[in-house]
């Protein structure tokens, strides 16, 4: 898939504007937007933005973040869904935000997704929170690739890449030490040593050097987020068990398929279970219906999340 088309304009090659310092700086370009696009968009994240309720003192808040960063609409479906699931798993109402690429039907009501948007939310939340108390739900979902980390499409009209060491960098500068992170992309494994600290647990979809699968436009999930956040996260279990049930059904669903094994990444922080225990506490004892056509059924196609991105 073309990631950028009409670079040479800018009178840079494709391999000097997408490089590994380029996702480390969040380099993004944005082309063919109109005036009235723009206020639009600032409106609608403005307005979101406004609506998230203050942290309660004494009291672990977790502020859900649910981030579709490419348009093609699996990522859409995924993202509305997750961010569902992950407010109701959480007891985030008001305290949760998505924001979702593309002009579909399922991305249509939410803020628009883009690293600028991304990094908007973060401060916006972390305004928000306590940094010692605290917790960010954050889950990304995208094509990604093994050197550049999450990329950035909206059908032409914009582009980028946010690198792992950037989304670090971001979250380490916002003080947000307490943080659930999830990304749901290929080769996301690189995410790990960068968002990795003693209070936070990260998951991702893939190693730093395997694909995931799942990412068909039409498809309702991506493998990691229907194992994941359609099966286990809906069930009320602790975190550490819904992680491990997920990838075992991840595993046996590429066994099936004779795909290689996405090797799908955790770690978690020596201090997490001081904040982990407690929200966990919060999952309703009751669980909800799985939504959507389920990800590794034979209707549904099992391609790479990172489907040659172009640079």
């Amino acid at each position: 898939m073309a990631l950028a088309s009409g670079v040479a304009a800018h009178g840079q090659s494709q391999d000097s504007l997408w490089n590994e310092e380029a996702a480390r700086q969040g380099r993004t370009i944005e082309q063919g937007r109109d005036a009235a696009w723009y206020f639009a968009q600032h409106r609608k994240l403005s307005n979101a933005l406004a609506t998230i309720a203050p942290q309660r003192k004494g009291f672990i808040d977790a502020y859900v973040l649910v981030v579709g960063l490419d348009s093609d609409p699996v990522f859409a479906r995924e993202g509305a869904e997750t961010a569902r699931v992950l407010t109701r798993r959480y007891a985030a109402q008001g305290r949760a935000l998505l924001l979702t690429a593309g002009e579909d039907a399922a991305s249509a009501a939410a803020p628009h997704a883009s690293p600028a948007s991304l990094a908007t939310a973060l401060g916006a939340i972390a305004s928000k929170m306590d940094g010692k108390e605290d917790v960010l739900v954050l889950y990304i979902t995208a094509h990604g690739t093994h050197d550049l980390g999450l990329a950035y499409r909206d059908e032409g009209k914009g582009m980028g890449f946010i690198g792992a060491s950037r989304l670090g960098e971001m979250l380490d500068g916002l003080g947000i030490k307490r943080r659930l992170v999830m990304v749901s992309a290929c080769y996301s494994g690189i995410f790990v040593p960068a968002l990795q600290n003693d209070s936070s647990v990260v998951l991702t979809a893939a190693s730093a050097e395997r694909p995931s699968f799942g990412c068909n436009p039409g498809n309702d999930w991506t493998f990691f987020g229907d194992a994941l956040v359609n099966g286990e996260l809906r069930q009320p279990k602790p975190l550490e068990k819904a992680v491990v049930a997920a990838y075992l059904k991840i595993a046996e669903w590429e066994r099936e398929r004779g795909l290689e094994a996405s090797s799908p990444q955790s770690h978690f922080g020596i201090n997490a279970a001081s904040w982990l225990s407690v929200i966990d506490k919060r999952v309703p004892l009751v669980a909800t219906a799985r939504t959507g056509q389920p990800a590794a059924s034979p209707l549904a196609a099992a391609l790479p999340a990172s489907t040659e991105l172009s640079r």
